[in-house]
């Protein structure tokens, strides 16, 4: 079941509170300009396209700007080169972190923990929360030690959990989440969230017991965490992101997001927050079931903002899932990458 490294309403009116800006953007509204995210999004799919398993993975240093390629071989750092990419040789390869997770997978499938491909330290990071007891500790640290330095593990305050709200706003089931990024297939427009939100609902509304907007129209968690919901009031709504300033980001392309990379999400509940990437690959074991290549960065959230939207610049990166919570400006939002789900359902932002 888990991935391996290579593969990889007119509700503009309602949702003016939502994570998603839905219709017209206001006059003065300001896009965020990011060609360089557009640059480096677009480096990274080319990378690995060509190198595929030569690489254990890419990363952005912060401080040159450049993409870092790892490979264990000096043929693949040509190949890098070529690329206008900077390569790194490592220890380990693509193969042996993927090796080093199915073992995690295999021994250590303990709820409350996360693992996924720190490309900087060529490791895998696996994070603990406080609900792992002692002696799971202990289990976890003696499978790592088994795995020749490949794995380091760390403690991360608060519990993993999928981050819906109780109450009022939108949506769907008695609960609140919130919308990630409008697409579209051929004429008809959708939304995609959370699909541990779209489990819980088939119809979906802008305010807690209002109109339906919008029908489900298909879901998956656990295992991915994504789900659509094809609009059916009639609107046609516009393909941003509400940055709750008063402006909205246009999106206009979707694509993986890179180790190192500067990253926003937008939810309805902690509306607008920064972080960056720091692992892919991501393996989390809710405790009602685990999610499969997922991302993980150091945005905060906060319940309710399951389903909202990460992204860099113009360009969709990731559906919300969920944290360990935040720590002053310092969080570990979970996101699922966003081609992944538009893939499963045909669609394309706009």
């Amino acid at each position: 079941m888990r991935r391996t490294t290579c593969a990889r309403l007119g509700l503009s009116a309602l949702l003016v509170t939502g994570s998603l800006a839905l219709g017209v953007t206001p006059a003065g509204a300001q896009s965020e300009p990011a060609p360089s995210a557009t640059r480096l999004n677009a480096l990274n799919a080319q990378v690995e396209r060509q190198l595929g398993d030569d690489s254990a993975g890419t990363y952005l240093d912060r401080r040159t700007g450049n993409l870092v390629v790892t490979v264990t071989s000096e043929a693949a750092a040509e190949r890098v080169r070529a690329t206008g990419a900077t390569p790194k040789r490592v220890e380990r390869s693509a193969a042996q972190l993927d090796a080093a997770m199915d073992t995690l997978e295999s021994r250590a499938k303990i709820t409350g923990t996360s693992w996924g491909i720190d490309p900087r330290t060529n490791q895998i990071a696996v994070e603990a929360d406080r609900s792992v007891s002692a002696r799971e500790m202990a289990r976890l640290h003696r499978v790592a030690d088994s795995l020749d330095g490949a794995v380091r593990v760390s403690r991360v305050p608060g519990t993993f959990h999928r981050e819906v709200a109780g109450g009022d706003a939108i949506y769907g089931g008695g609960s609140r989440c919130s919308a990630a990024f409008n697409v579209s297939k051929g004429t008809t427009k959708y939304f995609v969230t959370a699909g541990h939100c779209t489990n819980l609902s088939a119809n979906w509304s802008a305010t807690s017991g209002g109109a339906a907007v919008g029908v489900r129209e298909g879901t998956s968690f656990p295992t991915n965490d994504y789900g659509i919901v094809r609009y059916t009031n009639g609107s046609s709504p516009a393909g941003n992101v509400n940055l709750y300033n008063g402006s909205y980001q246009e999106i206009s392309s979707a694509a993986d997001a890179v180790v190192g990379q500067a990253i926003k999400k937008s939810g309805s509940t902690t509306k607008v927050t920064s972080g960056s990437v720091t692992a892919v690959n991501v393996t989390v074991n809710y405790g009602d079931g685990p999610v499969y290549g997922m991302v993980r960065t150091t945005a905060c959230s906060a319940g309710g903002d399951s389903g909202g939207a990460h992204f860099a610049g113009t360009v969709a990166l990731g559906i919300h899932s969920g944290s360990s919570g935040c720590s002053g400006t310092n969080g570990s939002a979970i996101h699922q990458p966003v081609r992944e789900a538009l893939s499963a359902y045909g669609v394309s932002v706009y």
